[in-house]
């Protein structure tokens, strides 16, 4: 059973910044992007990155939120600054190959 390991949430304040972490077992299973739910909305697009390093945003997340990876590790990252209350959900990273996902992050923005 493929598993993806998620760290870095966590509660913070308006303003606050942090850094969310995938990683997968292997280099075979190339992490590409990160989606996030809400209380009682649907799960969302944030951020993807190509393996040509080719980045995509959410226009909610656009100049805030930074999706980089390090193919050393095996591991994605998305970095968010100046968080608002509405990027308060659950974070989830997945993967390319095998559509692989993250069991699911909390992340809690305070006004």
């Amino acid at each position: 059973q493929v598993q993806l390991v998620e760290s870095g949430g966590g509660l913070v304040q308006a303003g606050g910044s942090l850094r969310l972490s995938c990683a997968a077992p292997e280099s075979t299973y190339r992490i590409n992007g990160w989606y996030r739910q809400a209380p009682g909305k649907q799960r969302e697009f944030v951020a993807s990155i190509s393996v040509f390093g080719r980045t995509n945003y959410a226009d909610s997340v656009k100049g805030r939120f930074t999706i980089s990876r390090d193919n050393t590790k095996n591991t994605a990252y998305l970095q968010m600054n100046s968080l608002k209350p509405e990027d308060t959900a659950v974070y989830y990273c997945n993967t390319a190959t095998g559509n692989i996902w993250g069991q699911g992050i909390q992340v809690t923005v305070s006004s």
